[in-house]
C-alpha cells in the first residue's frame, strides 16, 4: 500500500491516497476541496479512483466527493450513524454557513470493524464518535488514519453540533489508546504536525496525559 497525503481545501484538510500497486487502484480519505490536484495525483501514478472514505460528515472533508464522483464513479462510504446526522435538514442548514458543497448520500454505509478492501488495501473500520456521531478511524497496522478524532498534540472539538466530549474521551481511551505504540497516526489536519505515533501522542499530548474534561 502506498500513501501519499495531500493537504486540500480552503481549511487544510489533509487528504490521503492509498494505492494499491497490484491493482492500481485507489481510494481517497476525505477528499476535502482540489478535486483537480487529487485527480492529477492519480493519473501520475497510474491509479483508478475507486472508493472516497469518509472519516466524517464534516463539509470541510466531504466538500471534494460530488466532484470526485461525478469523475470518477468512485464510491462514497461513510459510517451509517454520521449519514443519518448529516442528512437531517437543520444539520444541513447549520453547516452550510461554511459555504462548502454537501456530499451525495454514501453509496455504502460502513459500521465498527468492518474492513473496507480495495486490492491488497485492507482498512478496519473504529467507530470513535466524539467529534461526530459517525466519526471513524481507519486502520490498516501500522498506520491509522485519525480524521479529526485526533491530531498531533490535539483531538477533535466537540463544540459542533453532533458533538460530546465524553464520548470522544472514551474513544480516545478505549479504542485508539489501546492500538500498539508504534502505530502511525495520520491526522485529518496537520495543525500540530504531519503526522505522529500513537505512542508519542500518549506521552505527549496535553488532550491525553492531561484531564481537560
Amino acid at each position: 500500500m502506498r500513501i501519499e497525503q495531500l493537504v486540500v481545501g480552503q481549511m487544510g484538510v489533509c487528504c490521503y491516497l492509498l494505492g494499491c500497486e497490484e491493482s492500481k487502484q485507489a481510494l481517497a480519505i476525505d477528499p476535502g476541496g482540489d478535486e483537480e490536484k487529487i485527480l492529477a495525483h492519480c493519473q501520475a501514478a497510474g491509479w483508478q479512483l475507486k472508493l472516497l472514505v469518509c472519516t466524517h460528515g464534516h463539509p470541510d472533508h466531504v466538500c471534494g466527493n460530488a466532484v470526485l464522483k461525478r469523475a470518477t464513479g468512485a464510491e462514497i462510504i461513510m459510517h451509517g450513524d454520521d449519514a443519518d446526522f448529516f442528512g437531517r435538514p437543520e444539520v444541513e442548514q447549520y453547516f452550510s454557513m461554511l459555504g462548502l458543497p454537501a456530499s451525495p448520500p454514501p453509496d455504502r454505509l460502513v459500521k465498527d470493524n468492518e474492513v473496507i478492501e480495495l486490492g491488497s488495501i485492507r482498512l478496519q473500520v473504529i467507530h470513535t464518535p466524539g467529534h461526530t456521531p459517525g466519526g471513524i478511524c481507519l486502520y490498516a497496522a501500522p498506520h491509522l488514519f485519525t480524521g479529526d478524532t485526533l491530531f498531533v498534540g490535539g483531538v477533535g472539538r466537540t463544540d459542533f453540533p453532533g458533538g460530546d466530549t465524553a464520548t470522544l474521551v472514551n474513544s480516545l481511551q478505549q479504542r485508539l489508546l489501546a492500538l500498539p505504540p508504534e502505530t502511525v497516526v495520520w491526522p485529518g489536519h496537520g495543525y500540530g504536525g504531519a503526522r505522529s505515533t500513537i505512542g508519542e501522542e500518549a506521552r505527549d499530548n496535553p488532550y491525553l496525559t492531561e484531564k481537560w474534561y
